[in-house]
């Protein structure tokens, strides 16, 4: 069960995704002075360093935030979202060469304010070494954040968290499921979350592959928000499929690329803002990461049931 090392896929097509998305939903929820509780429930390491053997093995990182962050250079039309992410991960390399990736944790730790208040669930034995030398780390950058770290599953410790006393939180539960009993785990923890605190802005990332558990996860999120009356939003990165002679040039250099070609963001009570942002976001990001033939994206959006 602990197999997977997110090291390997950080800043690939899926976090860019992921990223945009979280960053997006937290730059709108912050402009209330009231004190945000932000989750993640599956934190990973926190940074990661893209000139590493594991991310210099997969390549993964190249074809994701490498694309982007040259496809940006000299670009005046960069979308606002998309500037505000190559923004945070340009702090995390203050000599202008990428070389770290920031995690969800990272990203969500830079823009902590004195009244936020950010909880960290890792249970890899190994990452959860490296996140808790982040959050030191962190603390002593930024002296005013409150960040805690659980080494243990997110998806049980996230009931004791709610209802947050602001009554303001954003939670991102983005798991690996590399167990297929993952997606189930999710929507028990989604539909509980909601049961105890509905108005949570809630961030689910899920990978979309030939795996019925996939297909039915966001569908099943979906039912979940409508069931308590809650707003939700659905976006979608397909970067398509690389031709096979750029497949076997790729292998012979070493560069051994995922399976993974799309993946998606379901959000429960999305920030009103959110879904035009996506929407502006998406294309120009997809343009930029293109691998070939069935790249796309979405964006949709679903109401509550009137009474």
């Amino acid at each position: 069960m602990f197999s997977y090392r997110h090291a390997f896929h950080a800043g690939n097509h899926a976090d860019v995704l992921k990223h945009l998305a979280l960053l997006a939903a937290l730059q709108h929820l912050q402009h209330k002075d009231t004190g945000l509780w932000l989750v993640d429930t599956h934190a990973g390491a926190g940074q990661y360093r893209l000139d590493h053997d594991a991310a210099q093995t997969s390549g993964e990182a190249a074809a994701g935030i490498g694309a982007l962050w040259r496809h940006a250079q000299g670009q005046a039309d960069t979308p606002p979202p998309v500037r505000a992410y190559l923004e945070a991960v340009a702090a995390c390399n203050p000599d202008g060469a990428l070389r770290h990736y920031p995690g969800s944790p990272a990203l969500l730790a830079q823009r902590l304010r004195p009244q936020d208040r950010l909880a960290l669930f890792e249970w890899h034995p190994t990452d959860g070494r490296l996140l808790d030398r982040q959050v030191r780390a962190w603390s002593e950058q930024w002296p005013h954040a409150r960040i805690t770290l659980r080494r243990d599953d997110g998806l049980r410790g996230l009931r004791a968290l709610l209802p947050p006393p602001t009554r303001r939180a954003l939670v991102l539960i983005d798991p690996s499921y590399e167990l297929k009993t993952d997606y189930a785990a999710v929507v028990a923890t989604v539909g509980e979350a909601l049961h105890r605190f509905a108005q949570g802005c809630y961030l689910v990332w899920y990978p979309l592959i030939g795996r019925e558990q996939a297909h039915a996860l966001p569908k099943r999120l979906r039912a979940l928000a409508q069931h308590h009356g809650r707003t939700w939003l659905q976006a979608e990165l397909n970067v398509g499929t690389r031709p096979d002679p750029q497949r076997k040039a790729a292998a012979a250099r070493g560069r051994v690329t995922t399976g993974l070609r799309a993946s998606g963001m379901l959000i429960i009570n999305p920030p009103y803002t959110l879904a035009e942002r996506l929407r502006t976001a998406l294309p120009w990001v997809l343009n930029a990461l293109r691998q070939g033939p069935g790249a796309a994206w979405r964006v949709d959006g679903g109401e509550p049931p009137r009474a």
